[in-house]
């Protein structure tokens, strides 16, 4: 179940070290006590086959074991889960509060897209499956900051159980070549993974894998070197393996099959036609680069520049970059302005504990090489809050020079980077779900991208009139991208876009560095097609979800108030989220 395994890897924590203060989450009412009754079905199914999920959600029990993700365990847990689904389908004769029965849509609704990804993939697919990612996703919950050291040390027992090398595990590497060698010989139909996708990941595994030991000596591991290098050892033999037998196979063209493509469209939460989406980011695109030319008139004029062409006006604000330890001390100063901001404009309810922003790992930037929020655990949340993590390169392959961004590490980029990411964006998003209290169904098993992003980038349009000039320029700037991802992403699965032409509209008109305008196609095309779309179509279902509460209450609309029940309903999607607003909130204010 590839999309809800990503998506619960990124719900990493464990228990809290000493010196932070835990939240308290709300008891919780009563249709939210019988909804978890039946999400805990899911949960348990869940831990029970990847127990790195149950370890980071501070399962303490967990941390000694590893998933073991061959065919037949799929299998088995498909029948699992084939037998929860009846349940819950029976429950929804049964049962009568509207909110437990939209949950247990949404559970039924996350499972039949499972099934979906899981029958695709294997009757039709050769899978890549990289050994580095996967490895490092399973010991980052355990090597953090946030755990506690009494439980890092299980990370040595998680690396030698991948190794193979005590409680019966088999190595991770031989159980992928296995599932990969048997879905070769399914036949010559069968669809094998993007030769540039593989050579770009499989580049990069030894920069991921380097990370490993970084960790384990950074929270003073005792016992992980020999377990380890046999680790590398595998890793490296897998990765020579995929490059003769799998490599040579792989498909030229980097596009998904149209299947994978609208599959993958589903599970990221775009409901409308591709086409659609594309049209109406096209005139956005036209719409923001309209926006965006007095401002930058405005900053040129003060600032004596030569040219008032937004573009020009973007690449003299990112000469002035800020280096070394002098990035955080922006980013918390204007951490404080924003917050000072929402309180003044009345913009959303904020929490008494402050946010937390660090700079990426190099294993963490050739993972995920953008600006990103990592969630807090929704489950057995001992204290633990979103992180704002900022990358500040590419890091080279070997044979290559590094790639350096100027997208982040300059002033004006940080005041939306901060709404986005922290508040009022998604760290306001998150944690106030744990401190609330939501349903597990809307904080686990409704997340998606379309409701996550488009509050990101809905954070951003709330925040900019209230920034200085040139923190409007680059917050709609990367609106510009949001609604430029939004049309490249499909155009360049549908073959009518290049890559090399995405790349030249990220240079020139999104004014992005070559490194960011890299990622980001290497985002569309190879890491996570579709999901780029998010940010744009969730902002869009925003705006027009406010219009109508607006026109609905006229002078008494509070945007603050709407602000504070859109965060308090979880991860909706956006027609639950406007059945809540428009069906209860709206009438409440009335």
């Amino acid at each position: 179940m590839r999309f809800r395994t990503a998506i619960l890897a990124l719900l990493g924590g464990a228990a809290l070290p000493a010196g932070l203060c835990a939240q308290t989450p709300s008891a919780p009412q009563a249709w939210v006590v019988r909804s978890d009754s039946y999400t805990q079905l899911l949960i348990d199914l869940d831990k029970k086959y990847s127990p790195e999920y149950g370890s980071s959600q501070g399962l303490a029990e967990y941390d000694t074991k590893v998933s073991v993700p061959t065919i037949d365990n799929d299998l088995a847990k498909r029948k699992e889960e084939e037998a929860i689904l009846r349940k819950y389908q029976a429950a929804l004769t049964a049962e009568k509060d509207p909110f437990v029965l939209q949950d247990l849509q949404i559970l039924i609704g996350r499972i039949g897209l499972d099934f979906r990804r899981q029958d695709y993939e294997l009757k039709k697919e050769v899978p890549f499956l990289n050994a580095a990612t996967t490895i490092s996703d399973g010991l980052e919950a355990l090597l953090d900051d946030q755990t506690s050291a009494a439980r890092r040390q299980a990370a040595v027992v998680r690396i030698k159980e991948y190794a193979g090398l005590i409680n019966h595990y088999r190595p991770i590497t031989a159980v992928f070549q296995e599932r990969v060698m048997h879905q070769m010989q399914l036949g010559p139909d069968m669809i094998y993974p993007s030769r540039q996708h593989m050579e770009v990941d499989l580049g990069r595994d030894a920069i991921v894998m380097d990370g490993i030991p970084e960790l384990c000596k950074k929270y003073q591991l005792k016992g992980w070197e020999k377990a380890y290098a046999e680790l590398r050892r595998q890793v490296d033999a897998y990765d020579q393996w995929t490059k003769e037998q799998v490599l040579p196979k792989a498909r030229q063209d980097f596009r998904l099959p149209a299947e994978s493509y609208a599959i993958g469209l589903a599970e990221f939460g775009i409901d409308i036609p591709p086409a659609e989406l594309t049209e109406k980011a096209h005139a956005a695109f036209a719409e923001i680069q309209e926006a965006m030319k007095p401002i930058a008139a405005q900053i040129a004029a003060a600032r004596h520049l030569p040219s008032s062409d937004y573009r020009d006006v973007i690449h003299e604000l990112k000469k002035a970059q800020v280096h070394g330890d002098s990035i955080m001390l922006l980013y918390e100063r204007h951490l404080k302005d924003i917050e000072q901001i929402i309180r003044e404009h009345r913009l959303v309810s904020l929490p008494g504990r402050p946010a937390i922003i660090r700079l990426a790992t190099a294993a963490e930037t050739a993972k995920g090489p953008a600006p990103h929020m990592v969630p807090p655990p929704f489950l057995n949340n001992t204290g633990q809050r979103g992180v704002f993590v900022l990358p500040l390169n590419m890091p080279p392959a070997p044979g290559e020079t590094a790639d350096r961004y100027d997208d982040f590490t300059f002033d004006a980029a940080s005041w939306t980077l901060i709404a986005h990411e922290a508040r009022p964006g998604h760290e306001l998003q998150f944690d106030k779900m744990v401190e609330e209290g939501v349903s597990n169904a809307r904080a686990i098993y409704a997340f998606n991208s379309t409701n996550a992003e488009g509050w990101g980038l809905y954070a951003e349009y709330i925040t900019l009139p209230y920034m200085p000039l040139e923190g409007q320029l680059i917050s709609l700037d990367y609106r510009l991208l949001r609604a430029a991802r939004a049309f490249l992403d499909p155009e360049l699965q549908s073959g009518k876009m290049t890559q090399d032409s995405a790349l030249q509209i990220l240079m020139k008109d999104v004014v992005q560095s070559h490194a960011m305008a890299t990622q980001e196609v290497q985002r569309y095309t190879l890491r996570m097609p579709g999901q780029a779309t998010s940010y744009f179509y969730g902002y869009m279902r925003m705006i027009q979800l406010r219009k109508e509460a607006e026109a609905a209450l006229g002078d008494t609309f509070s945007a603050l108030k709407f602000h504070d029940f859109i965060l308090s309903q979880g991860l909706l999607t956006p027609d639950l989220i406007r059945d809540a607003v428009m069906n209860r909130w709206v009438p409440s204010q009335k």
